[in-house]
């Protein structure tokens, strides 16, 4: 595959995962959403064939590692060789409780709850998967946030988030507005608030 590398391709595998999310929230009929998902899965093929060129790995190595992984990290579901269990937890609390212990089990030397978030995710999406990891650790999310973010939080009281993710939307494209206004960069913003949050919570090296 002259002149492809991983490097050369990680923009398209980007570009394509957001196009099914795009066809998804369009609510694409399902023969455009299958199109967009053989266009994400072309990008792991490719990969999975410059791996095999210079003699790593090959697509089928891919499927039996994420078959392993679903299998090991999801006991509550499956048994040690892949066939279902007799019985399922009885909530999404268990679920995740049986998921977390599962990874732990895999790095028990992982102390830092936030190793392994992409660096590049989008701040809003760092953010989100942030606080839910201090959650999920037991970490006292609230004391984590700086001085100005919990002053603004007292300031607007947790009643003044809008319930509906439409709302939620206008305030913050409104807020992302305000920084334009004021010469601010949303973006950066946020993920040095989200950085500066996981490194409060984060135990001591």
């Amino acid at each position: 595959m002259g002149g492809l590398t991983h490097e050369s391709l990680v923009e398209y595998l980007i570009e394509e995962a957001y196009e099914v999310v795009d066809s998804i929230e369009a609510g694409a009929v399902d023969d455009e959403l299958r199109g967009e998902l053989g266009d994400v899965l072309l990008q792991v093929v490719l990969h999975a064939r410059l791996a095999e060129e210079r003699g790593s790995f090959d697509f089928a190595a891919v499927a039996r590692g994420i078959n392993d992984k679903m299998i090991r990290r999801n006991r509550h579901v499956f048994k040690a060789d892949g066939s279902l269990q007799d019985s399922f937890p009885s909530s999404v609390e268990e679920i995740i409780v049986k998921w977390d212990a599962a990874k732990r089990a895999e790095k028990p030397e992982r102390k830092d709850p936030f190793e392994g978030i992409p660096p590049h995710l989008p701040a809003l999406a760092a953010a989100q998967k942030s606080l839910d990891r201090a959650a999920r650790a037991g970490l006292d999310v609230d004391a984590g946030l700086s001085v100005d973010a919990q002053g603004a939080l007292a300031g607007v009281g947790l009643a003044a988030v809008p319930a509906s993710e439409e709302a939620l939307g206008e305030l913050l494209l409104a807020v992302v507005a305000g920084a334009r206004e004021q010469g601010l960069d949303a973006e950066r913003a946020l993920r040095a608030a989200v950085r500066s949050f996981q490194n409060t919570q984060a135990p001591p090296s």
